[in-house]
């Protein structure tokens, strides 16, 4: 049974790392370039939570998700936009400054205090209540209720955005552009608004995983988003990064391997060197990781 524990608390984290690295890959599939600030959305949406959790748990989680979309589209205009032409460097370096641009933001707003918000105390007060305290036993079998809200929504995520990539007109055109932004121009394909509408979708799921991580009465701070945002990262890499479904079986990977290492006492404290580790023993046996491809560069 602790097992079954341990491997339902892998697939809840590993979801969230899933939805986090969905924005990683699919705008260096689409964009070419890795947006390192996209960490920082999480916190950003933790703030948000913050901010409008007083009004109601509903609005709070809908003002995180649009304005975060928001966030992530004034970014690629300002910052990104301008250098679609620039060599990687002079984008990953910009990556880095807008990461820390948002945080110095934050802290400047927020101040150096922590807050411990949870919607979920307000979503379902009787099931937060006393004695169970968002347990849900179905016999000898018990699950909290933020991990069973998170899987679901980690599955309904996944099998929509699936669905929106193979099944709409914006989703074809997202596939089009990562495999050839030519081509695709020549067709008629508007590719700035593609990698625009690919920002906007990124930084939904960031935000939706912020609301998640809340669930769980995570600290807000203005650095929260930096370590779960290089572990989705390093998920997207083990997945295959550009590729979607690498993204969900890297993120499933690292969340189970993060919670069977902590299950044990005498490794727990080196949790984040074994899955840093498993990233280098994936990258040495396939440098484009589970899923990813190998792509010819034209010349």
């Amino acid at each position: 049974m602790e097992f079954l524990n341990t491997f339902i608390n892998g697939l809840s984290v590993g979801g969230v790392y899933a939805m986090i690295a969905l924005g990683y890959t699919m705008v260096y599939g689409i964009a070419k370039m890795l947006n390192f600030a996209h960490g920082d959305i999480i916190m950003v949406g933790a703030y948000m939570i913050v901010l409008f959790l007083p009004i109601n748990p509903i609005v709070a989680i809908i003002a995180a998700i649009v304005l975060c979309a928001l966030l992530g589209i004034f970014i690629e205009k300002i910052a990104y936009k301008p250098l679609r032409g620039a060599s990687p460097l002079a984008v990953l370096i910009t990556a880095i400054g807008v990461s820390y641009l948002l945080q110095s933001l934050a802290q400047a707003i927020a101040g150096p205090t922590t807050y411990h918000p949870n919607p979920l105390e307000k979503l379902f007060p009787k099931f937060m209540g006393e004695p169970t305290y968002g347990i849900i036993k179905i016999g000898a079998f018990q699950i909290k209720l933020s991990t069973l809200i998170t899987l679901i929504c980690v599955a309904l995520v996944m099998i929509g955005l699936t669905l929106f990539v193979k099944k709409t007109k914006i989703g074809r055109a997202m596939v089009a552009v990562s495999e050839d932004k030519g081509a695709a121009q020549l067709m008629g394909i508007n590719v700035n608004n593609i990698i625009m509408i690919t920002f906007a979708i990124g930084s939904s799921l960031a935000a939706l995983a912020s609301v998640l991580t809340t669930f769980e009465s995570a600290s807000v701070e203005t650095t929260m988003g930096s370590l779960p945002g290089i572990k989705a990262f390093t998920a997207a890499v083990i997945g295959g990064i550009g590729s979607i479904p690498g993204a969900m079986i890297g993120g499933i990977i690292l969340g189970l391997v993060e919670c069977f290492a902590q299950a044990f006492p005498r490794i727990a404290p080196y949790t984040v060197a074994i899955e840093f580790s498993l990233l280098i023993i994936v990258l040495l046996v396939k440098p484009t990781g589970i899923l990813g491809k190998k792509r010819r560069e034209k010349v």
